[in-house]
């Protein structure tokens, strides 16, 4: 339980995690009366910060007689000190002027998006693109490579693109899959993706002498374009994580690197976020995956034109500027759901 905190020590803390979040280094009693107008003496604040070190809200590094926010410190800076201003016209403008250019492809407006984010925040910008089979479709082409190779396009309504090489046994002729691309085309636009293989079952049982041997390698066919869907993860801006002092430690970046080559772990914590409405911010060890630890994240989820879902965010230091970076992330799901939904109208 989170223990109550008077004025005193609610605005003491406050500035000390505000001058953290500016200098990343140790703040000191000093500093916060000098800075902050509070009138009260360098003895008394430190008093008063070594009460917070007791309950856990602040922390002395090394030997240093200043202190650092914890985690715990944080939390309670978000839930109870902080506050959020909305975007002006003229910071919503100037994030729109990023997405001028028209014609982009879903994907291409997805993989902005976290250019913008990681530009306007100074931080790691991320983006998971919505489940593909969660999608309405639009149209498919299956494209013969090679014996037994075959490259997959499907393209959904919202304008979101996957490309896929599946592996056959069967050796299907330019002829045979152009009649598939055909049949599919005709057939399934407008339905979502994760529907037409349960269509296509209940037309085979329903009418099955219409389908011959050919139709049941389709079928097979368009399983194996649909298995083991991975998401798509744009990240952008990885390199201003070089740039946080937190991250001089060698094995740390090395966990968080390979957490961006791998994605995985990204892939399965976007997932989590996207099923909660609004901005989410997770801090620190709260994300309960070692991979990111030390950072904190900022997330809010976005809906393409189709309904389908996704999410999109900020990774950075626990020393984030969380008031400047919370709107930004808040207002970019709002404009990008907006944006996809427009190309799909």
């Amino acid at each position: 339980m989170t223990e109550a905190l008077n004025e005193r020590s609610r605005k003491i803390l406050e500035a000390i995690i505000e001058d953290h979040i500016a200098s990343a280094e140790p703040v000191g009693s000093r500093a916060i009366t000098r800075r902050h107008g509070i009138a009260l003496s360098p003895a008394t604040v430190r008093n008063v910060m070594s009460d917070l070190e007791e309950m856990g809200y602040l922390v002395a590094p090394h030997t240093s007689s200043g202190r650092i926010p914890t985690e715990k410190g944080y939390r309670f800076y978000l839930d109870s000190l902080l506050q959020v201003r909305a975007l002006t016209a003229q910071q919503k403008e100037r994030i729109r002027r990023y997405y001028q250019r028209r014609g982009l492809r879903a994907d291409e407006l997805l993989r902005e998006a976290g250019r913008v984010l990681s530009n306007i925040s100074h931080y790691t910008g991320i983006v998971m693109a919505p489940q593909f089979t969660a999608s309405v479709f639009r149209h498919i082409e299956f494209v013969r490579l090679s014996h037994g190779r075959i490259l997959v396009i499907f393209v959904s309504e919202s304008g979101l693109v996957q490309n896929k090489i599946i592996e056959t046994k069967e050796d299907l002729s330019p002829q045979d899959l152009e009649g598939l691309n055909n049949y599919l085309n005709q057939r399934f636009a407008g339905l979502p993706i994760g529907e037409i293989k349960q269509r296509l079952l209940q037309e085979m049982t329903q009418e099955k002498a219409l389908y011959d041997k050919l139709f049941a390698r389709f079928m097979g066919l368009f399983e194996a374009a649909l298995a083991d869907e991975s998401r798509e993860v744009f990240i952008e801006g990885v390199s201003r994580m070089l740039e946080q002092p937190e991250f001089s430690d060698l094995e740390r970046m090395k966990r968080l690197f390979q957490a961006f080559e791998q994605k995985s772990t990204l892939v399965e914590f976007l997932d989590k976020c996207q099923k909660s409405q609004g901005v989410q911010i997770f801090i620190g060890s709260e994300t309960s995956y070692r991979e990111i630890e030390g950072c904190s994240l900022i997330t809010a989820s976005y809906h393409s034109g189709d309904g389908t879902i996704g999410t999109l965010g900020v990774i950075g230091p626990t020393r984030m500027a969380y008031s400047q970076v919370i709107p930004v992330v808040d207002y970019t799901a709002q404009l990008v759901s907006q944006l996809l939904e427009s190309e799909n109208e």
